[in-house]
């Protein structure tokens, strides 16, 4: 037969349960603190004037207003009715562009992560958060683009007097001119 050894648990000291659940406490919020540092970084949108209807894919081309700031407010980059293909740009500059609508106006904190990371580039330092005030004008798929552009150059070829165009001249002559002096 075998015997059981017992052993009498001791009484918990007056004033030591506080100090358990300050000890459980304590390693809840460093859990949670590990948990949030472990979070992909986040592009923050704060909007400055609402736009209207709906906002742009991954996959299309936008037109822009925008200014782009350092944190201590150095302008490093802006311009005027830029058209950019979200998928050609930084990663934060992408996801915010999808939060936006046409015609608003919007302040941008893109985290480096999401920016050029541990990459100097220009003047943008290794390592630095970027701001950026970004006004969307319009946007298209890039499908809308490439007809758009197809019928610029029927018209361009039309209008450039193109062998069989409506109103071309053989000669590239206009009608009712007369010929230079030879």
């Amino acid at each position: 037969m075998t015997e059981i050894t017992r052993v009498p648990l001791q009484p918990i000291a007056k004033g030591s349960l506080g100090k358990i659940w300050l000890g459980v406490a304590a390693v809840v919020l460093a859990a949670g603190g590990v948990a949030y540092a472990a979070l992909p970084p986040q592009v923050h949108v704060r909007t400055l004037t609402a736009g209207t209807g709906e906002s742009p894919t991954a996959a299309d081309v936008v037109l822009i207003n925008y200014k782009g700031t350092l944190p201590d407010g150095k302008v490093f980059d802006q311009a005027q009715q830029v058209p950019m293909a979200l998928n050609e740009v930084i990663p934060g500059f992408s996801k915010a562009l999808v939060k936006m609508q046409r015609g608003g106006k919007y302040d941008v904190e893109i985290p480096a992560k999401l920016a050029y990371g541990d990459k100097a580039v220009g003047q943008i330092p290794a390592n630095t958060d970027l701001n950026f005030q970004i006004e969307l004008l319009d946007f298209k798929s890039r499908a809308e683009i490439e007809q758009q552009q197809r019928l610029m150059q029927q018209l361009q070829q039309m209008q450039g007097g193109a062998p069989g165009a409506p109103g071309a001249v053989p000669g590239g002559a206009v009608p009712g001119a007369e010929a230079p002096a030879r």
